[in-house]
């Protein structure tokens, strides 16, 4: 009877300080044998997506179970379905803490976020060598799309269960600017930026200050 209200604070308190969460365990389990989810599993992976969490995950769903395709479409149907009619996931305005050391990288993160929402910008995008910068964007939880590019290949695989996030390589860090142009040749080329689109770009300048964003650019495509 605990776990509900458990999940609940556990996730916020994750979600305040940028710390991916993800929701899982039995959250499909009898479409082990069965093509549909029960309405609890339904509610289940409504309810995890509500209270916040970055990804939810299944098991013996997908690895010994009858249907892995239909679950997995399930699961994405229901997921979306819960993002597409509640805002209030959207633009959560977690409070900067003036006294932490990383104040200065925060304060630039979240005004990255505002100015997207200002702007209804498309996409952010930020570089990151261990993963905060994604951390931080994702935990306002931006309607824009959060691109976030690395020279840690492993990282890579961290940021796809990041909410709102896709990570590209890259490790072409020569400046600030040739940088940027980079990002935008990428988005473009990939077709998730068109002409037209805003986008926000955080970052550090000079580039040689990496690790520590301390700048952040609106354009326009």
């Amino acid at each position: 009877e605990e776990v509900p209200m458990a999940q609940k604070m556990i996730i916020e308190k994750c979600n305040r300080v940028g710390k991916p969460v993800i929701v899982a365990t039995q959250m499909m389990e009898s479409m082990i044998t069965a093509p549909r989810p029960t309405r609890a599993e339904t509610s289940d992976v409504a309810n995890a997506v509500l209270d916040g969490a970055d990804a939810v995950m299944l098991s013996a769903e997908t690895a010994v179970g009858q249907y892995p395709a239909e679950v997995i479409r399930s699961m994405v149907a229901t997921i979306l379905s819960v993002e597409s009619r509640s805002p209030k996931l959207f633009y959560k305005w977690w409070p900067v803490d003036a006294t932490a050391p990383t104040f200065v990288e925060d304060s630039i993160l979240s005004a990255s976020c505002h100015l997207a929402k200002n702007t209804t910008a498309r996409v952010i995008t930020g570089l990151t060598g261990k993963g905060y910068t994604a951390f931080q964007l994702a935990k306002y939880r931006p309607k824009a799309d959060i691109f976030v590019f690395t020279d840690n290949r492993p990282l890579l695989t961290v940021l796809s269960l990041v909410w709102g996030v896709r990570g590209f390589y890259y490790d072409r860090f020569n400046s600030t600017d040739s940088t940027i142009a980079d990002i935008k040749n990428i988005l473009t080329t990939t077709g998730n930026l068109n002409e037209g689109n805003v986008f926000i770009t955080t970052g550090s300048m000079p580039i040689s200050d990496r690790g520590r964003a301390n700048m952040v650019k609106v354009s326009v495509a």
